[in-house]
């Protein structure tokens, strides 16, 4: 996606879990939209999927051409909450950040995350989300980059749960 000459780049904040109906709406006004997301491993009833993700949840960036077009528009356009604004101007957003995400994009338009630190067999963790938040753990096996056996101190013994490796940080 090329821009005008004279856009810049500015940042919207959109709705609510809206950032894909804001900027299809965007689009169809004309509007260059730059969406980045990425793929995010998600489990939910013994099934794990991948879902695309927005990187930034609530905003997307839009070019626009503030001498050329009506960007009053984009503030009650369907899906956005507001254009953010530095006084009544829309805060512009340097170039280069744009470039710096699009560089790290795979073929398909996804962004790459870097890969969590692998934990190796006895490190210490805390689980930091499901049904044992806040829990410490030591980690006895990792299996693959998915999944972590961990022994988790339950009622006076070491009990072994397994978890998504994007659920423990270290401790």
């Amino acid at each position: 996606m090329t821009i005008e000459r004279d856009s810049r780049w500015y940042v919207v904040q959109t709705q609510v879990n809206a950032e894909a109906k804001a900027a299809a709406n965007l689009g169809r006004q004309e509007f260059s939209v730059y969406l980045p997301r990425y793929l995010k491993r998600r489990s939910h009833a013994r099934k794990v999927e991948t879902v695309a993700r927005p990187l930034f949840p609530r905003y997307l960036f839009v070019a626009i051409d503030l001498a050329a077009q009506r960007w009053r528009s984009i503030q009650s356009t369907l899906g956005v909450s507001h254009l953010v604004c530095v006084g009544d101007r829309p805060a512009q957003v340097d170039d280069r950040i744009i470039d710096a995400l699009r560089a790290r994009e795979d073929k398909v338009g996804f962004i790459r995350l870097e890969q969590r630190p692998a934990f190796s067999a006895g490190d210490k963790v805390r689980i930091v989300e499901g049904a044992f938040v806040d829990s410490l753990a030591l980690v006895e096996d990792v299996s693959d980059n998915h999944r972590v056996a961990l022994l988790l101190s339950l009622l006076g013994r070491k009990v072994r749960v397994f978890v998504g490796a994007d659920l423990i940080a270290a401790a």
